[in-house]
């Protein structure tokens, strides 16, 4: 799949996915909600997204914007988790327990990054062509050893499987 050169890429969908995705496998790993609900989580959760992020995307300055779209778990549930989360009958207080109480999760355009702790290590989950060409950072294998080997202070152990 191709990206066209004449202009800047504004489709979000392959971030918003991996970052539906991610937030999806940390509740797979519980095994307290079944593959079906995981679905539709994850839809709910991409839609939610895409309408947060509609008009706070621009990826020729990918960083604008960063902190509006910034996912956050911080002893408060982030508002689309929990909305998500709805569609699903999963509590606010299913969530803290099957969720990091500490989880930072950014989405900006060609990267998805994320860190569980204050103190945690930063991952990244997706990384686009585009970004890599720039001098990004480390690719998937690289941020799977990093999780295991980096966290510092995660509020849980959670083992966390990424798959494209």
């Amino acid at each position: 799949m191709s990206q066209r050169r004449s202009g800047p890429r504004a489709d979000m969908a392959p971030e918003i996915a991996a970052a539906a995705g991610f937030v999806s496998s940390l509740l797979r790993t519980r095994g307290c909600v079944s593959e079906q609900q995981l679905q539709v989580f994850s839809g709910a959760l991409r839609e939610a997204l895409a309408e947060h992020y509609r008009h706070h995307w621009f990826p020729e300055k990918p960083f604008k914007g960063s902190g509006y779209r910034c996912i956050r778990i911080n002893h408060r549930m982030d508002p689309l988790i929990s909305k998500a989360a709805s569609h699903i009958g999963l509590s606010l207080p299913q969530l803290y327990q099957l969720l990091p109480s500490e989880l930072t999760l950014w989405v900006d355009p060609y990267e998805v990054s994320y860190r569980i702790g204050e103190d945690g290590s930063i991952c990244v989950l997706y990384e686009a062509a585009a970004a890599k060409a720039a001098g990004g950072s480390c690719g998937m294998l690289a941020c799977r050893n990093r999780m295991v080997l980096g966290r510092a202070s995660p509020s849980k152990n959670y083992i966390v499987t990424v798959s494209s």
